[in-house]
């Protein structure tokens, strides 16, 4: 691969990794919730589950999910049942925000943010069309492994270093302490995006 050629392959993937979805909704609400150190947890899990779906893809997963209806329907139902799960929890306000807000420190937060990070990538099968139509551009037939890892890595270090960027801003303790003030009307926004999202998968 040139490097012009790499530079369109990171531009593309430094705007998937940007656009708004699951992935951020769950980063804010775990930075929120369990402050600073819980979202770098998932800003990097969530980064390497896109780097695992990155690779397999390069390797052939991609095509066998979308040559098999069966195998990606039961990955899209997978992720959907997730979703609706943090969403739920946040609507009702177990392990969210409020709950964070009622506390004096962050140690009561019980969430699990290298779980709910690498799972929000790796059960998204909208990443395994997206880096279908994306390698099929900048793959060859005669591509090497050490290029495939390359562009794995590539992607994988783009959605790093994008969430980690949301979680330093998040984790500011002015930006903070008015968002934790705001806890409860967040845990229900978050919550009911992740569910409607989730809704948006099962359609």
């Amino acid at each position: 691969m040139t490097l012009a050629a790499w530079f369109s392959f990171a531009t593309i993937c430094t705007l998937g990794a940007m656009s708004p979805g699951p992935s951020l909704a769950v980063v804010l609400k775990n930075t929120l919730s369990g402050g600073r150190s819980e979202g770098v947890k998932t800003a990097l899990a969530h980064a390497f589950g896109v780097g695992t779906y990155a690779f397999t893809t390069a390797a052939g997963l991609a095509a066998l999910l979308t040559g098999s209806p069966m195998a990606f329907m039961i990955i899209q139902w997978l992720g959907a049942f997730f979703l609706t799960y943090l969403g739920l929890k946040a609507l009702l306000g177990t392990a969210g925000l409020a709950e964070a807000a009622r506390t004096e420190a962050n140690s009561s937060y019980n969430g699990n943010g290298i779980r709910s990070g690498f799972l929000t990538a790796f059960l998204n099968p909208k990443l395994a069309i997206f880096f279908t139509a994306l390698f099929s551009q900048f793959v060859s037939a005669q591509a090497q492994l050490g290029e495939k890892i390359i562009m794995a890595l590539t992607a994988a270090l783009i959605d790093a270093a994008w969430y980690l960027l949301v979680v330093l801003f998040l984790s500011h303790s002015r930006v903070l302490g008015v968002l934790r003030r705001r806890a409860g009307q967040l845990d229900k926004v978050f919550g009911l995006l992740l569910v409607l999202l989730a809704v948006r998968m099962f359609i």
